[in-house]
């Protein structure tokens, strides 16, 4: 008839980190997948994944014995990481709201003009050429 102190809250973080494991490793596996089967050829791009995915791993692990433990100390640096995320990822999307149309073009483009890499599989995956003028009789890098 109801949670009786620690159990509700245990469960329910056990479950969400059981959730977080389970996405990282999704992440993880479908980034190298996409390398091994040459979908994506640009390291950075895997290597970031495969990073955020292990971090990930690595923070719900805290999480989960944390609450299976009932660690308080382990649990209080579960909560300051989660908190240092959630800064990050407020800073990053307050930033993404803050430029304008014309400065998201020019990024997208010095990140287009950056990566080679990026450029042949953007190009081979979407039969194209160029950012923003195509020259039909330019080569195609394939």
């Amino acid at each position: 008839m109801g949670c009786a102190g620690f159990t509700c809250s245990k469960h329910s973080l056990c479950a969400l980190n059981i959730l977080y494991v389970m996405v990282s490793l999704l992440m993880i596996g479908i980034a190298a997948w996409g390398k091994w089967f040459g979908l994506v050829s640009s390291f950075q791009v895997v290597g970031g994944v495969i990073g955020v995915g292990v971090f990930l791993f690595f923070v719900a692990l805290a999480g989960l014995i944390g609450a299976m433990k009932h660690h308080q100390v382990l649990l209080f640096f579960y909560m300051i990481v989660l908190f240092m995320v959630f800064i990050v990822q407020f800073s990053v999307s307050s930033a993404c709201l803050a430029i304008n149309r014309e400065q998201q073009d020019h990024l997208l483009e010095v990140g287009w003009n950056n990566s080679q890499s990026t450029q042949r599989d953007v190009e081979k995956s979407l039969n194209c050429c160029g950012f923003k003028q195509v020259d039909p009789n330019g080569p195609v890098m394939l």
